[in-house]
């Protein structure tokens, strides 16, 4: 059968308990079906990048399926008629990843010194000779009046 990675966002008014029911159901739709879900994981609920039908934030949750394309098409249609369910999405993979996924490894953003020094963040300084001392670039003077004009202009007699 083929592999799926599924990610669904949840609404953000609901509860933690209330998402992992909704879990349970997909799960036991895709048995029904002939599939099996495999590792799932709840993600938390996080900001969203912008608002989806009005939710600033979202519970975000992974599903491993192994499940034949009609059972996933099925879970799909069901979602798409839950008005608890505000986005998903599926993915045909080779295989599943084995181990927690990356958003549940545990990142090095607390360890900042492997990052190595940046420098100064604003660039390097130019150097400026201090106003006064700048040359001025020389203004041209009036022309002479037999000279011809630019186009546009007009000679005021």
């Amino acid at each position: 059968m083929p592999l799926y990675e599924h990610v669904f966002l949840a609404r953000q008014d609901i509860s933690a308990q209330q998402v992992e029911g909704l879990l349970q159901t997909f799960r036991s739709l895709l048995e029904e079906n002939g599939g099996k879900v495999g590792k799932t994981e709840y993600w938390g609920l996080k900001t969203l990048a912008y608002r989806i039908k009005k939710n600033r934030k979202a519970h975000y949750t992974l599903m491993d399926i192994d499940a034949p394309h009609e059972a996933v098409a099925e879970l799909e249609r069901q979602m798409g008629l839950s008005t608890d369910i505000i986005r998903f999405m599926t993915i045909k993979v080779d295989e599943h990843e084995e181990g927690p996924s990356a958003m549940m490894r545990r990142s090095d953003r607390d360890d900042r010194d492997s990052r190595g020094d940046r420098g100064d963040r604003r660039g390097p300084r130019r150097e400026h000779a201090p106003r006064e001392a700048r040359t001025e670039t020389p203004q041209p003077e009036n022309k002479a009046e037999g000279e011809e004009k630019p186009a546009g202009e007009e000679k005021s007699e």
